[in-house]
């Protein structure tokens, strides 16, 4: 049996939205009511089918390296799909997705698959952020709006199937390797006897 695709996720949005807390949910089944103060980028995978084909998820999570500005085209490199976070009840979250959208585009491949996703609907009282409003959004700029909460669980493994369905669709889902140019051809070596 051979090896899954993998499809590079990002996790991007600002610092406190709960991207750490997704990343956790869909990947171990774990959460935590503590905030996790990560400074370092960290990964987790997971397979997912798509069309009765497996592939995993190699999600990357920015770990508060957004605090700084300090997220860099590398970290966008060789990405498939990328999941905008933001968290319901922080309205300045939401206001930053733009922002968080010009990243992209000036760092990620032209095309790359993305999600909006807006986090803690368990906190439903606490809202700020008009669900109709975020999904007009998403609307305008071509995007899937899935709202989520990684406490309960709600909608979390439907963000990661939305990713990898719309990568999926994409011409993005061809494998892709390094390619390598030789400009010189490697020259045939003589045998001294």
């Amino acid at each position: 049996m051979s090896e899954p695709d993998v499809f590079k996720l990002l996790l991007i949005g600002d610092s406190s939205v709960g991207k750490t807390s997704l990343l956790l949910k869909f990947a171990d089944g774990t959460f935590t009511e503590t905030s996790v103060n990560m400074t370092t980028v960290d990964y987790k995978c997971k397979d997912v089918t798509v069309e009765g084909k497996r592939y995993t998820l190699q999600i990357w999570d920015t770990a508060g390296q957004e605090r700084f500005r300090t997220i860099t085209s590398s970290f966008y490199r060789g990405a498939h799909g990328i999941i905008i976070v933001y968290d319901v009840t922080d309205q300045s979250s939401f206001n930053n997705v733009k922002l968080w959208m010009n990243e992209i585009q000036r760092y990620a491949v032209v095309g790359v698959s993305k999600v909006l996703v807006g986090n803690k609907t368990d906190q439903s009282d606490r809202s700020v952020v008009a669900s109709a409003a975020a999904s007009q959004y998403a609307m305008s700029i071509g995007v899937p709006f899935v709202e989520a909460s990684a406490k309960s669980g709600q909608n979390v493994e439907q963000v990661f199937q939305t990713i990898a369905n719309e990568i999926y669709k994409s011409n993005l889902a061809v494998p892709r390797g390094d390619t390598k140019i030789s400009i010189n051809p490697p020259q045939k070596k003589k045998c001294c006897i």
